[in-house]
């Protein structure tokens, strides 16, 4: 017989299936609902329960922002301030956020979320926009991010992404870390915060990392070749006779040194 099989989840399937499974499977992707269709789902919600949301259209508004796109999710809270009110009772945005409290960011530290999150503060800083950069790097923290691991990857950027433009960014992240440790959160967060709007701030350079790749993908190419012996130590007179430690001058190694 011939077996359909239909599954659903939360992870990218280019993670969570091997590749023959995925080569024989056809993927559909379920993106996040937009404002209107939550508000949508509430009407049709309305209409199976024949009774209104006990909202105020400010807090219904805010009602779709908290779902955060998740169908599902409206639903449950609607469920919530059903049972909740009292008759008559109606909810502006500060009681329905006594209600449902705040649901927890779409967010998973081992797949998408959290790759696509620091993936966005790093081209958000390598693109000098403060803005942007700090929302990403708050979204992390918001989301239940570790600080410490902010705190490598902006140690990271100063030195791949800004280099020798400044050398000071190094400096600046690598104090920020050193005062997360030493005040841990929230008020550690803050130094942590700084360096973002430093980094984004700076002027930008790869040059040194992209010379460190070329020095690495020379010296894997080109094997053991003998340094010239002009800059060779000649502890003997042999040495010496043989052209090794001609000269101690700047000028006998580089061209770029009178």
């Amino acid at each position: 017989g011939t077996i359909t099989l239909v599954g659903a989840t939360t992870e990218n399937p280019s993670f969570a299936l091997n590749a023959a499974l995925l080569s024989r499977a056809r993927v559909l992707t379920f993106k996040s609902l937009d404002e209107g269709a939550l508000l949508f789902l509430l009407v049709r919600a309305e209409l199976l329960e024949n009774r209104a949301l006990p909202l105020t259209p400010e807090a219904r508004l805010a009602l779709a922002r908290f779902a955060d796109g998740d169908g599902r999710a409206v639903l449950t809270l609607a469920e919530e301030l059903w049972r909740a009110a009292k008759p008559g009772e109606i909810f502006d945005e500060a009681g329905l956020s006594e209600v449902i409290q705040r649901r927890a960011p779409i967010y998973d530290k081992a797949q998408d979320g959290h790759y696509n999150l620091i993936s966005a503060l790093h081209k958000t800083i390598r693109g000098s926009d403060p803005d942007a950069a700090l929302y990403y790097f708050a979204r992390m923290l918001d989301a239940g991010e570790d600080p410490r691991f902010l705190a490598r990857r902006l140690v990271r950027m100063a030195v791949e992404d800004i280099g020798l433009a400044d050398p000071q960014a190094l400096v600046h992240a690598r104090a920020a870390a050193e005062t997360y440790e030493q005040l841990g959160s929230p008020e550690g967060e803050l130094a942590l915060a700084n360096a973002v709007i430093y980094l984004a701030t700076a002027p930008k350079s790869n040059a040194a990392y992209k010379a460190y790749k070329a020095a690495r993908r020379v010296a894997s190419e080109r094997g053991s070749l003998m340094p010239p012996k002009t800059i060779l130590n000649a502890p003997t007179k042999l040495m010496k006779q043989e052209g090794y430690e001609q000269s101690d001058r700047p000028s006998a190694y580089s061209g770029n040194h009178q």
